[in-house]
Formats: C-alpha cells, sequence, structure tokens
C-alpha cells in the first residue's frame, strides 16, 4: 500500500517471513479478525493485499476477494498462489473500482503503512455501498508508543515521549533466521476515529486481541495490545 518504494525493495524478505507457518504474528491473530467480519456479500476488496495471504483466507471463507497491492513482485507472487483470485496492481486511494461496488472492503496491517492514511479511508468509504462495512486491522497505538527491552528482571515495556506526533517507522526485524523492514507511521487513537467519522463509517466493533495461541515469540503480547481491529459499517 502506499508508495511502492515502501514495500517493492522488501518484496522477497517480506514473502519468506509471511509464508513461514507460524512465523509471523498473522498466525496468531487471524482467528480474531475473522471473527470480527460480516458474512460474505457479493464482492470484497483487500487493501494492500501483499502476497494474498489474507485474500486466500477470505476466500476459503467463502468471499469473492479481489486484492489490492501496490508492489507488482508482492502482487506476481499472489497470483501465483492462488490463479483464480483477482489481483489488481494499484495505490489504497487510487483503486480502479466503481463507487458502492463492495460489500466489505479489508484492510488487514495497511493503513498504517499507507502513504496517505484519511484518503485511503476515503477511497474505502467510497468503495463501499450503503450499509457495507470496512474492517481493519493496525498496529495499536499504545505498542506504538515504546518497545520492549532486556532488563535484569526480564523484558520491560519502555514508553517513548511525543504520543500525539506521528511518526516515521523504519524497523528491521529479525526472528529466527528470518529479517524484513518494516516502514510505516505511527497514528493516534483519535487519528484512526477522525479519520474514519470524517469518510462517514462508524464504529460498531472494536477488538485488543490477544494472541490465540501460545508462541514464545509472541507471549509478551499478552500483556500489551499488538493490534487494534475495528467493523466500521458505511451508513449511508
Amino acid at each position: 500500500m502506499g508508495d511502492v518504494t515502501e514495500w517493492e525493495p522488501e518484496a522477497e524478505n517480506w514473502l519468506r517471513w509471511a509464508r513461514t507457518p507460524g512465523h509471523d504474528a498473522y498466525w496468531y491473530y487471524r482467528d480474531a479478525f475473522f471473527e470480527l467480519l460480516p458474512p460474505p456479500g457479493a464482492h470484497t476488496i483487500e487493501l494492500g493485499s501483499g502476497e494474498g495471504r489474507v485474500a486466500r483466507d477470505l476466500a476459503e471463507r467463502g468471499h469473492r476477494v479481489m486484492g489490492v497491492e501496490p508492489s507488482r513482485t508482492l502482487a506476481r507472487h499472489a497470483r501465483d498462489a492462488d490463479d483464480a483470485g483477482a489481483y489488481v496492481v494499484a495505490d489504497g486511494a487510487a483503486v480502479p473500482g466503481a463507487s458502492g461496488a463492495f460489500d466489505l472492503v479489508v484492510a488487514y496491517n495497511s493503513l498504517q503503512v499507507v502513504a496517505d492514511m484519511r484518503a485511503t479511508v476515503r477511497e474505502a468509504a467510497r468503495l463501499l455501498r450503503p450499509g457495507g462495512h470496512l474492517c481493519v486491522t493496525v498496529s495499536h497505538p499504545a505498542m506504538d508508543l515504546g518497545r520492549f527491552e532486556k532488563t535484569d528482571g526480564g523484558l520491560a515495556f519502555t514508553v517513548r515521549a511525543g504520543y500525539f506526533e506521528s511518526r516515521r517507522v523504519e524497523d528491521t526485524i529479525e526472528m529466527d533466521g528470518l529479517g524484513v523492514t518494516c516502514r510505516g507511521w505511527t497514528y493516534t487513537l483519535e487519528d484512526y476515529m477522525a479519520a474514519f467519522a470524517a469518510a462517514g463509517l462508524v464504529v460498531e466493533a472494536l477488538r485488543e486481541p490477544k494472541p490465540t495461541a501460545p508462541s514464545p515469540n509472541f507471549e509478551r503480547w499478552n500483556d500489551i495490545p499488538l493490534f487494534l481491529m475495528a467493523r466500521l459499517l458505511k451508513l449511508r
């Protein structure tokens, strides 16, 4: 999502990271997200579909999915893994789709990495029919407040100053022999809520899930929320 230069250089690293079973946080949080979704309608679109794992999981659950991804490499890998799927190379703020054409827009961990979060939320609302839903997962603003650091007593969550300032993020993550650089921005809870309201979307449900299965790599996130999930309704 957003500027293609954000993910194109990391496409192959992300592919290995995302497709290694049980490696990424996705495998410990996806069930909570899918429980939040409305039943499948006629058309679902995912903004920031990456290598296609969310779109494939949606299709398995009965959704007819169109994936939108700015990285040509990731979109190609998505098509290779799902020849029955539809994947379009485009920016999430300028989707080649008719207004009101979709029952559900999915943005799984993409709003914090797009070039313009507010414009992408507006575009999601444009794509939705009245009564349709936008379902999102984002990095939890509480998680963006700091980071875990090793201390003599174990891991401690160290809080940074400047919560209200949107900051550029560029973190290289290494775990179990794999590495990937993630780029994006921090946003406050109010930033997201203001973007949703300005686009004519109302919050139906909000979740701060914990990992759904034990993992030494994600055990710490039982104390601090890693993700924020929401289901939003377009009234008209």
